[in-house]
């Protein structure tokens, strides 16, 4: 019998009880917590005997871990991004990787970002425990700006940064730059922004909403120069990877001033706990990674999930979402496996 792993995921099936009971018709599944720091043999060993695996965001799934593990056939990340599984390693080694597709997170994760720097913009958390601590009276000293008219830069406009560019433009009648150097002016120009380069962004946005997927490349792509060269008074907004930002950095620019407030649904090293520094500033406002929990965001990742394994149960490519498409063309584990 197949076994399925689900590893560090506190949302696959709970929402979507119907396709945890499909998938246990056709498989073991167990739900498996992991230190977010185990990599190679002792990920493996822990692993072992399991020939799917639902992948959080963490741990990381490196060369090692494939090398040692010769049972599993297939990662399936529970979500969009792929960047704690090292794709090179798996389909050397034969394994499929598989993602959620964007657009089942797209309105989920949008939205939860717009929610972020409004709140930011307009103080809503910290007017809310004014109001908690008897403080009503002291209303006045909480004062936001209107998204109107301003200039909001998104970095990355694909399916999700795509989106919040929309709203922005088209709800709140901003002005919407937008950098990203894979999409074509006339796609800027349907949702309605400029396509700009990075230094451009930065120098001239009043609020900036960061949605690219993490690489080698961009690992802390704001940090103190970035931040230098931003308004006095910037606003951010990162929904997308805790990585794009260097936290120490952003600590500065909060000291300085330079950044007026902060919504973050990510940030490098997560989970945090309560005494993580970031928290000593009212003006951040920070969620626990939930872009896509929403019924419909959860479902659509759950849904994928599954889609995807049982496609290769059933040795059919999961062609929707594969994140290695290169390694079909190779004699896959799941070849031989499945017969």
């Amino acid at each position: 019998m197949f076994k399925v792993a689900v590893v560090n995921s506190r949302s696959f099936g709970v929402n979507a009880p119907d396709l945890l009971d499909k998938l246990r018709q056709h498989a073991q599944v167990d739900f498996i917590d992991l230190d977010k720091k185990l990599r190679g043999k002792d990920l493996a060993e822990k692993l072992r005997g399991y020939h799917f695996i639902i992948a959080s965001v963490t741990p990381y799934y490196d060369a090692e871990f494939f090398k040692v593990n010769k049972d599993v056939l297939l990662i399936a990340r529970h979500g969009i991004g792929g960047d704690n599984v090292d794709l090179q390693a798996a389909t050397e080694e034969g394994v499929i990787v598989t993602r959620v597709p964007g657009y089942k997170e797209r309105d989920a994760v949008a939205e939860l970002a717009v929610a972020l720097c409004l709140s930011v913009v307009r103080k809503v958390c910290q007017s809310n425990n004014m109001v908690r601590q008897g403080k009503w009276s002291e209303r006045g000293k909480i004062i936001g700006f209107n998204i109107s008219g301003k200039t909001v830069g998104v970095i990355g406009i694909g399916n999700i940064g795509g989106r919040v560019a929309e709203i922005f433009s088209r709800g709140f009648n901003a002005h919407v730059l937008a950098y990203d150097p894979f999409v074509n002016p006339e796609y800027a120009e349907k949702l309605g922004v400029r396509l700009v380069d990075f230094e451009t962004l930065l120098r001239e946005s009043d609020i900036i909403m960061i949605h690219a997927p993490l690489t080698k490349e961009n690992y802390h792509m704001i940090s103190d120069k970035e931040f230098s060269a931003m308004k006095q008074g910037v606003v951010i907004v990162n929904a997308a990877r805790g990585e794009l930002i260097d936290t120490q950095a952003l600590i500065r620019a909060l000291e300085s001033g330079k950044v007026a407030g902060v919504g973050l649904d990510v940030i490098e090293g997560e989970p945090i706990d309560s005494s993580h520094p970031i928290l000593r500033y009212e003006n951040v406002v920070i969620t626990p990674h939930i872009g896509a929990n929403t019924r419909e965001g959860l479902r659509g990742m759950d849904e994928s999930n599954v889609d995807a394994i049982l496609k290769v149960m059933r040795g059919e490519p999961p062609t929707e979402y594969i994140v290695n498409p290169q390694v079909l063309s190779k004699r896959t584990r799941a070849k031989i496996a499945i017969k």
